[in-house]
């Protein structure tokens, strides 16, 4: 492709609205045009990206004997209702929904676990016709509250998604596992560098999951690892052994100390500087949403831990949670915000407590009246230990669970998810099979999403430095970029044409800058924003039939070669690859 009769035009300056090397490079080289918040139009660089991919997607999914499929993104409230999503989807505030004509509700699918299942319960009625894995590579929908970081969180994205039915919770592990393999395969050829991690299921649901993360410092996800033992999990699924608190003085009775103004730990430390973070215990108050009622609930934890809201979302089993307004605090405990407490809450407010409360010995907390603190409170002597589970966060140098290590906290972006269903769906919308006994069964199910769109911006993240990205050959939108010095010289236009015509008959795709008037250094410049990873430079030695070649993840590396051995070069290394025109 002749870069001058291609839509080309790049930015110098850096679009004031991003914040992250993925967006910024990509806006600059023309790859996104941002249409609205979160919405991009994808420039014809990006979509070879993508269609780069999604062709990496392909290969694996049909190497395991995976079906393509397409479904529609128009969903109907109905699916949604009978699995029991409509209501936990709106309440996130995620999902796009509207009326049709008819005055039907409908939505814009964000996933498609109920449609899949509909397909299937429509024609599988033998034993026999399982198993089976379907996947669509398809636009997804999600209104987020926050959409940032260009491609990585977006309002619409490419995304493929696969589901697995089978026979037995044994035939669902099987599938799960292979596809487990298909995602192993699909990063590396893509050339990410990437850790599986344990994941929540979250809205999907399920009895387990895994998140592929592309480690990046940029992630907006936090990752639990430990070096040692080879433990990694999502900050929200992760657990741990955290350090015992320290003993408490001999027994004194619980007493009200006045605190005024102390609504923090750090004021309460100050007035307390004797008192150590895991003895002071504090009190935050939720509101938890169902879909026909809320409570107020109220979850205590020690000073030096933080609460996961989502271990405590699922131990509710409640739609949504968020941290109560003042009016509800003030409902829940009589008091202004920062002075809650276990003792003396109203009626009505359920009471939790994460596990680093267990063995806290002559603890501060908050006395439910402004500005007083209860001082040596006793679990057993003054109040009843309260309904008790892990609710909280994970923290670096924290022991892991087996005793094989600590735990360090790193940052990922999540390109995966897989999911073991189970009978979540099947049973909720009587999805069924006849076993060899002609009894009806549940179907078991996977499934397993990839963010096509977000491995492009992943990959930037890994590889790019201040000059452009630097894409990963397999994934790049062109594998060559031929650099023609001097359009109009006859042995340059000779031999670039040449090349062109060489590389190409051989499957190796070539970006031709035949630009005539640019000058060289913006040409240059140009190449290191793009990021094609390998470039060949005719120039002046163009009639030894002489070229310049380098690689762009080699910046400053140089090397001169015949034209033979540069296309050569080229050949070899975008088969070593995998990369076909």
């Amino acid at each position: 492709m002749k870069l001058s009769r291609t839509l080309f035009a790049t930015l110098r300056e850096v679009p004031s609205d991003t914040e992250v090397a993925s967006h910024a490079l990509m806006a600059r080289a023309g790859f996104i045009h941002k249409l609205a918040a979160g919405i991009y139009v994808y420039g014809p660089m990006m979509w070879r990206v993508l269609r780069r991919v999604e062709g990496i997607v392909r290969d694996e999914h049909d190497r395991v004997d995976c079906q393509e499929m397409l479904m529609p993104a128009v969903q109907p409230k109905e699916l949604w209702a009978e699995s029991g999503r409509w209501d936990r989807y709106v309440n996130d505030g995620i999902l796009f929904h509207f009326h049709d004509r008819r005055g039907s509700e409908v939505c814009l699918g964000p996933t498609h676990e109920e449609v899949v299942t509909d397909f299937v319960r429509s024609r599988v009625q033998s034993w026999r016709q399982l198993p089976v894995i379907l996947y669509q590579i398809q636009t997804k929908f999600r209104d987020e509250i926050r959409p940032r970081f260009g491609l990585m969180r977006g309002r619409e994205f490419i995304m493929k998604d696969a589901y697995s039915f089978d026979v037995s919770e044994e035939a669902m592990k099987q599938s799960y596992a292979t596809m487990r393999e298909v995602y192993r395969a699909v990063f590396t050829r893509c050339g990410l560098r990437f850790t599986p991690v344990q994941a929540d299921s979250g809205a999907i649901g399920g009895c387990g999951s895994e998140e592929f993360m592309v480690d990046a410092d940029s992630g907006e996800d936090a990752i639990a690892v430990c070096r040692v033992s080879g433990y990694a999990a999502n900050i929200e699924k992760a657990v741990s052994i955290i350090p015992p608190p320290p003993a408490a003085p001999a027994s004194v009775l619980m007493h009200k100390e006045a605190t005024p103004g102390a609504r923090s730990c750090e004021d309460l430390l100050r007035m307390f500087p004797d008192l150590p973070l895991a003895r002071m215990l504090k009190t935050v108050i939720y509101q938890a949403s169902w879909g026909d009622r809320q409570q107020t609930v109220a979850v205590m934890c020690r000073g030096d831990r933080q609460l996961n809201e989502v271990k405590i979302l699922n131990h509710l089993g409640a739609l949504k949670l968020e941290l109560a307004d003042e009016a509800v605090v003030r409902a829940a405990t009589g008091a202004a915000v920062g002075f809650a407490g276990p003792i003396g809450l109203k009626d009505g407010v359920r009471l939790l407590a994460d596990a680093s409360v267990e063995g806290v010995q002559g603890f501060l907390c908050g006395g439910n009246e402004t500005d007083t603190h209860w001082l040596d409170a006793w679990f057993g002597r003054d109040l009843a230990q309260p309904e008790t589970a892990d609710f909280g966060l994970v923290q670096a140098g924290d022991a892991t669970v087996d005793g094989g290590g600590a735990i360090e906290i790193t940052r990922g972006i999540e390109v995966g998810h897989i999911f073991q269903l189970g009978t979540k769906y099947s049973e909720a919308m009587q999805a069924t099979y006849n076993d060899e006994q002609q009894k009806k069964q549940p179907i078991w199910m996977g499934c397993y999403g990839i963010g096509v769109s977000r491995i492009a911006a992943a990959a930037i993240e890994q590889n790019h430095d201040e000059n452009g990205m630097i894409w990963p050959l397999p994934i790049a939108p062109y594998a060559v970029l031929l650099v023609h010095m001097k359009p109009g010289d006859e042995a340059q236009d000779a031999l670039a044409q040449e090349l062109h015509d060489a590389l190409e008959a051989q499957g190796v795709d070539v970006l031709w800058d035949d630009r005539p008037k640019v000058s060289p250094g913006a040409k240059f410049k140009d190449a290191d924003l793009v990021g094609v990873p390998l470039r060949i430079v005719v120039g002046r030695d163009a009639a030894q039939r002489g070229v310049e070649w380098s690689e762009r993840a080699r910046p400053g590396e140089k090397e001169a070669l015949s034209a033979e051995a540069a296309r050569d070069r080229a050949v070899e290394l975008c088969r070593a690859a995998g990369r076909r025109a």
